[in-house]
């Protein structure tokens, strides 16, 4: 509790100054916390958040629904492996793009978010049309931390956490473990999904990253799919709790009856449906798999 009073206060404080801080051209925000380096950038129709120069956040400013990145529409596939979603919780807040979708797309869903920056939520008030309501709930608290103190069961958990590494932007190392994902996986229901973004290519850019990401996953959930973005470095990776193996048509075949019984669904959905990897990275055999003795992220990331 002490901590998260200091977060506070200090982020109270840097905000306070911010009326006098010089800011680049287009800035209509920024400022230094303890954890980011954070400006919101308004250019031509968009608004965008980075944290440390990544981009985290995009929107239209003319409609807030849409403008968002590519790889965040691939945390809505967990629907096709669990079809009773009702409450889910989201590491990591950036801008709210994630959230306010699941809000508008399902109404029966609960969402819970556990920020770690409290800045970053206001960010997401003041300048990316984000709301807390009993609906949409926030936290602030490191993601690990709260998942072993709650005693809650989710039935989807969302990570899409990042910091500054040298370089760029960097998963938190004791986010990406096979201790954590134990931890995950224990705060699931029954039929629980894991969803988890991590900058990288299968192929190229990061590759070892996404491999070990993989690799370490598959040693607490029993099948890992990946969906990897065309238009930016991201591979959304889900963790299943259920052993039975999912075929691309059986996916799909899902993706059709869900499109077709819903009120409602993302007009993307089905398109995203086409991203699906059944099979593992192709260099997952020299991968390492992640623990809390041994989780060098900042290397992996730096090799290609």
């Amino acid at each position: 509790m002490k901590n998260v009073i200091l977060q506070l206060a200090c982020a109270v404080a840097v905000v306070s100054r911010l009326a006098t801080a010089p800011v680049h051209a287009g800035t209509i925000f920024e400022v230094t916390t303890v954890y980011h380096h954070i400006r919101v950038v308004d250019q031509g129709t968009e608004r965008i958040l980075f944290f440390d120069d990544a981009q985290e956040t995009r929107m239209s400013l003319q409609n807030p629904a849409a403008g968002h990145f590519e790889y965040t529409e691939f945390f809505h596939m967990p629907w096709l492996w669990n079809h009773r979603l009702t409450n889910v919780l989201m590491i990591g807040l950036g801008g709210g793009s994630v959230q306010r979708a699941f809000e508008r797309f399902y109404p029966e869903v609960v969402i819970e978010t556990v920020e770690i920056d409290p800045v970053v939520l206001r960010v997401a008030r003041d300048l990316f049309s984000f709301n807390e309501s009993p609906r949409q709930r926030v936290y602030i608290d490191d993601g690990r931390v709260f998942l072993r103190r709650t005693t809650s069961t989710y039935s989807l958990i969302v990570v899409d956490a990042y910091v500054s590494s040298r370089y760029g932007p960097a998963i938190p190392a004791h986010l990406a473990t096979k201790q954590f994902f134990a931890l995950a996986a224990a705060r699931l229901g029954t039929n629980g999904v894991l969803a988890y973004n991590v900058v990288g290519s299968l192929q190229g850019h990061q590759r070892n990253l996404v491999g070990s990401i993989y690799k370490t996953m598959k040693t607490v959930f029993p099948e890992v799919y990946m969906f990897p973005a065309t238009t930016s470095m991201n591979v959304v990776m889900i963790g299943t709790k259920s052993t039975e193996k999912t075929t691309a048509a059986q996916l799909k075949q899902r993706a059709e009856a869900f499109v077709r019984t819903r009120t409602q669904v993302p007009p993307w959905f089905m398109k995203r449906v086409g991203a699906f990897r059944p099979d593992p990275p192709p260099n997952l055999a020299s991968c390492p798999v992640l623990t809390d003795d041994f989780a060098p992220v900042e290397g992996l990331a730096r090799t290609r």
